[in-house]
Protein backbone atom coordinates (compact mmCIF):
# COMPACT_ATOMS: atom_id res chain seq x y z
CA UNK A 1 0.00 0.00 0.00
CA UNK A 2 1.04 3.59 -0.44
CA UNK A 3 2.51 5.25 2.59
CA UNK A 4 1.58 8.69 3.84
CA UNK A 5 4.19 11.32 3.02
CA UNK A 6 6.32 12.70 5.80
CA UNK A 7 7.65 11.40 9.06
CA UNK A 8 6.07 11.25 12.47
CA UNK A 9 7.88 12.44 15.54
CA UNK A 10 9.15 9.77 17.93
CA UNK A 11 6.41 8.31 20.13
CA UNK A 12 5.93 9.85 23.57
CA UNK A 13 7.24 7.39 26.19
CA UNK A 14 4.20 8.30 28.31
CA UNK A 15 1.85 7.37 25.49
CA UNK A 16 0.57 3.83 25.64
CA UNK A 17 -0.05 1.86 22.47
CA UNK A 18 -3.53 2.53 21.18
CA UNK A 19 -3.57 -0.72 19.18
CA UNK A 20 -5.64 -2.19 22.02
CA UNK A 21 -8.48 -0.25 20.41
CA UNK A 22 -8.73 -3.05 17.85
CA UNK A 23 -9.82 -5.64 20.41
CA UNK A 24 -12.71 -3.47 21.64
CA UNK A 25 -13.99 -2.01 18.38
CA UNK A 26 -17.66 -2.47 17.47
CA UNK A 27 -17.43 -0.99 13.97
CA UNK A 28 -16.19 -2.25 10.64
CA UNK A 29 -12.97 -0.42 9.87
CA UNK A 30 -9.60 -0.67 8.25
CA UNK A 31 -6.82 1.00 10.18
CA UNK A 32 -3.44 2.38 9.27
CA UNK A 33 -1.42 2.82 12.43
CA UNK A 34 1.34 5.42 12.11
CA UNK A 35 4.36 5.07 14.34
CA UNK A 36 7.91 6.32 14.16
CA UNK A 37 9.78 3.16 13.23
CA UNK A 38 7.35 2.14 10.47
CA UNK A 39 5.17 5.08 9.44
CA UNK A 40 2.15 3.18 8.10
CA UNK A 41 1.25 -0.41 8.90
CA UNK A 42 -1.99 -1.73 7.46
CA UNK A 43 -3.96 -3.51 10.13
CA UNK A 44 -6.51 -6.23 9.40
CA UNK A 45 -10.08 -5.21 8.65
CA UNK A 46 -12.17 -5.35 11.78
CA UNK A 47 -15.23 -7.63 11.86
CA UNK A 48 -18.59 -6.17 10.90
CA UNK A 49 -20.84 -5.43 13.86
CA UNK A 50 -23.35 -2.82 14.99
CA UNK A 51 -22.95 0.94 14.83
CA UNK A 52 -22.64 2.27 18.40
CA UNK A 53 -25.86 3.78 19.71
CA UNK A 54 -26.15 6.59 22.26
CA UNK A 55 -26.12 4.15 25.17
CA UNK A 56 -22.93 2.45 23.99
CA UNK A 57 -21.19 5.78 23.45
CA UNK A 58 -22.34 6.97 26.86
CA UNK A 59 -20.97 3.87 28.59
CA UNK A 60 -17.66 4.33 26.79
CA UNK A 61 -17.50 8.00 27.75
CA UNK A 62 -18.17 7.04 31.36
CA UNK A 63 -15.19 4.67 31.34
CA UNK A 64 -12.98 7.29 29.71
CA UNK A 65 -14.04 9.84 32.31
CA UNK A 66 -13.26 7.50 35.19
CA UNK A 67 -9.82 6.80 33.74
CA UNK A 68 -9.08 10.49 33.21
CA UNK A 69 -10.27 11.42 36.70
CA UNK A 70 -8.14 8.68 38.25
CA UNK A 71 -5.06 10.22 36.64
CA UNK A 72 -6.15 13.81 37.34
CA UNK A 73 -6.23 14.58 33.61
CA UNK A 74 -8.46 17.12 31.89
CA UNK A 75 -9.55 16.55 28.29
CA UNK A 76 -9.84 18.95 25.36
CA UNK A 77 -11.41 17.96 22.03
CA UNK A 78 -10.82 19.43 18.56
CA UNK A 79 -13.47 18.26 16.13
CA UNK A 80 -14.19 18.77 12.47
CA UNK A 81 -16.36 16.03 10.93
CA UNK A 82 -18.09 15.23 14.23
CA UNK A 83 -18.96 18.88 14.87
CA UNK A 84 -18.75 18.63 18.67
CA UNK A 85 -20.26 15.15 19.06
CA UNK A 86 -17.34 13.90 21.16
CA UNK A 87 -17.70 16.87 23.52
CA UNK A 88 -21.47 16.35 23.67
CA UNK A 89 -21.04 12.67 24.49
CA UNK A 90 -18.63 13.27 27.36
CA UNK A 91 -20.60 16.19 28.81
CA UNK A 92 -23.72 14.02 28.91
CA UNK A 93 -21.96 12.30 31.81
CA UNK A 94 -22.79 13.80 35.21
CA UNK A 95 -19.65 15.10 36.87
CA UNK A 96 -17.74 15.43 33.60
CA UNK A 97 -16.53 18.86 34.74
CA UNK A 98 -14.03 16.93 36.84
CA UNK A 99 -12.22 15.74 33.72
CA UNK A 100 -13.47 17.70 30.68
CA UNK A 101 -12.09 21.19 30.01
CA UNK A 102 -13.46 22.33 26.64
CA UNK A 103 -14.34 21.37 23.09
CA UNK A 104 -13.47 23.17 19.86
CA UNK A 105 -15.51 22.55 16.72
CA UNK A 106 -13.37 23.79 13.82
CA UNK A 107 -15.14 22.95 10.58
CA UNK A 108 -13.74 25.39 8.03
CA UNK A 109 -10.15 25.93 6.95
CA UNK A 110 -10.29 29.38 8.53
CA UNK A 111 -11.47 28.00 11.88
CA UNK A 112 -8.77 25.35 11.91
CA UNK A 113 -6.18 28.08 11.40
CA UNK A 114 -7.65 30.57 13.90
CA UNK A 115 -8.64 28.18 16.70
CA UNK A 116 -6.08 25.41 16.36
CA UNK A 117 -3.09 27.01 14.69
CA UNK A 118 -3.17 24.73 11.64
CA UNK A 119 -0.83 26.23 9.04
CA UNK A 120 -2.32 27.37 5.72
CA UNK A 121 0.50 25.52 3.95
CA UNK A 122 -0.56 22.26 5.60
CA UNK A 123 -4.15 22.63 4.47
CA UNK A 124 -3.12 23.63 0.97
CA UNK A 125 -0.64 20.82 0.52
CA UNK A 126 -2.35 17.93 2.31
CA UNK A 127 -5.98 18.98 2.72
CA UNK A 128 -8.14 19.07 5.83
CA UNK A 129 -8.43 15.27 5.97
CA UNK A 130 -4.82 14.26 6.42
CA UNK A 131 -2.29 13.04 8.93
CA UNK A 132 -0.46 16.36 8.89
CA UNK A 133 -3.60 18.37 9.57
CA UNK A 134 -4.85 16.19 12.42
CA UNK A 135 -1.42 16.28 14.07
CA UNK A 136 -1.49 20.08 13.99
CA UNK A 137 -5.09 20.10 15.22
CA UNK A 138 -4.40 17.93 18.25
CA UNK A 139 -1.30 19.95 19.14
CA UNK A 140 -3.16 23.22 18.60
CA UNK A 141 -5.98 22.17 20.90
CA UNK A 142 -3.73 23.08 23.84
CA UNK A 143 -3.47 26.70 22.66
CA UNK A 144 -6.77 27.61 24.29
CA UNK A 145 -6.92 24.97 27.02
CA UNK A 146 -5.06 23.95 30.13
CA UNK A 147 -6.02 20.30 29.62
CA UNK A 148 -3.50 17.51 29.94
CA UNK A 149 -4.68 15.37 27.02
CA UNK A 150 -6.29 16.11 23.66
CA UNK A 151 -8.07 14.28 20.86
CA UNK A 152 -8.72 15.64 17.37
CA UNK A 153 -10.75 14.29 14.45
CA UNK A 154 -11.07 15.28 10.80
CA UNK A 155 -12.75 13.27 8.09
CA UNK A 156 -15.24 12.87 5.28
CA UNK A 157 -18.60 11.81 6.72
CA UNK A 158 -20.48 12.01 3.41
CA UNK A 159 -22.60 11.57 1.52
CA UNK A 160 -20.50 13.81 -0.75
CA UNK A 161 -16.95 15.08 -0.60
CA UNK A 162 -15.13 11.83 -1.20
CA UNK A 163 -12.38 11.30 -3.77
CA UNK A 164 -10.58 8.17 -5.05
CA UNK A 165 -7.71 8.89 -2.65
CA UNK A 166 -9.96 9.89 0.25
CA UNK A 167 -13.33 8.15 -0.08
CA UNK A 168 -16.32 8.87 2.13
CA UNK A 169 -15.66 7.31 5.53
CA UNK A 170 -12.00 8.32 5.67
CA UNK A 171 -11.25 9.77 9.11
CA UNK A 172 -7.99 10.78 10.75
CA UNK A 173 -7.86 10.82 14.55
CA UNK A 174 -5.03 12.24 16.64
CA UNK A 175 -4.22 12.04 20.34
CA UNK A 176 -1.64 13.86 22.43
CA UNK A 177 -0.61 14.35 26.02
CA UNK A 178 0.55 17.83 26.93
CA UNK A 179 4.30 18.02 26.52
CA UNK A 180 4.40 14.75 24.59
CA UNK A 181 4.39 13.71 20.96
CA UNK A 182 1.15 13.41 18.97
CA UNK A 183 -0.05 10.14 17.48
CA UNK A 184 -2.38 9.77 14.50
CA UNK A 185 -4.39 6.94 12.93
CA UNK A 186 -6.52 6.79 9.81
CA UNK A 187 -9.79 4.86 9.71
CA UNK A 188 -12.08 3.86 6.85
CA UNK A 189 -15.61 3.57 8.20
CA UNK A 190 -18.63 2.07 6.47
CA UNK A 191 -22.18 3.39 6.48
CA UNK A 192 -24.04 6.65 6.01
CA UNK A 193 -23.11 10.06 7.44
CA UNK A 194 -24.45 9.33 10.92
CA UNK A 195 -22.79 5.91 11.01
CA UNK A 196 -19.41 7.38 10.08
CA UNK A 197 -19.72 10.07 12.73
CA UNK A 198 -20.82 7.62 15.43
CA UNK A 199 -17.92 5.31 14.66
CA UNK A 200 -15.55 8.29 14.76
CA UNK A 201 -16.74 9.26 18.24
CA UNK A 202 -16.33 5.65 19.36
CA UNK A 203 -12.81 5.32 17.94
CA UNK A 204 -11.72 8.65 19.43
CA UNK A 205 -12.94 7.65 22.89
CA UNK A 206 -11.52 4.13 22.66
CA UNK A 207 -8.17 5.59 21.72
CA UNK A 208 -8.30 7.85 24.76
CA UNK A 209 -9.20 4.95 27.00
CA UNK A 210 -6.36 2.84 25.66
CA UNK A 211 -3.85 5.64 26.14
CA UNK A 212 -4.93 6.63 29.65
CA UNK A 213 -5.37 3.08 30.94
CA UNK A 214 -2.43 1.63 29.00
Amino acid sequence: MAREAGRLAAPDPGFRNVNRLASHSQATRQRVVCVDHDPCLMMSTMPRSTIPDDAALGELAQRVGEALKAQHLMLVTAESCTGGWIAKTVTDIAGSSDWFDCGLAAYSYEAKQALLGVRPQTLEQYGAVSRDTVLEMVSGAFLHSGAGIAVAVTGIAGPGGGTPDKPVGTVWIGWKRRGGYPRAEVFHFDGDREAVRRQTVEAALMGLQGIVEG
